[in-house]
């Protein structure tokens, strides 16, 4: 089975998660990267033997997924974080605001990627196509 994701149709994390619904037709799951994550082993209407991801117009959300949206995810992160995690993401935020550290697109690419050939959960099946 092959899903489509199509990067003019969102420019935020929250939009990456409605396309993901609209097309993988998910059950309700958590909106988080955590909660992705689970999706990609499969359950949550996604096929457990494995599927292939394929990122339209990739090149649109590495820009639109780039710093500017990683600021903004990690600074409501740190409004509902844990106070021991306070630090790290206050760190996370400053390097982002500098141009270092992954940037949203790139930890979405890199969760994807774990779950298909070379990765820790490779035995999820996901391939991922960045189109």
């Amino acid at each position: 089975m092959v899903y489509e994701l199509d990067g003019t149709r969102f420019d935020s994390l929250d939009g990456f998660y409605a396309e993901l619904d609209d097309k993988l037709g998910l059950a309700p799951w958590g909106h988080n990267l955590d909660a992705f994550n689970d999706i990609l082993r499969g359950g949550f209407g996604t096929p457990a033997g494995g599927f292939v991801l394929r990122w339209r117009h990739a090149e649109r959300s590495r820009v639109a997924l780039g710093y500017p949206e990683t600021i903004r995810y990690l600074e409501r992160k740190l409004g509902r974080c844990h106070p021991t995690n306070i630090p790290g993401v206050r760190a996370d935020i400053e390097a982002a605001r500098r141009g270092e550290g992954p940037t949203l697109f790139e930890i979405l690419v890199e969760i994807i990627r774990e779950h298909g050939p070379g990765g820790r959960e490779a035995e999820d099946g996901v391939a991922l196509e960045l189109a």
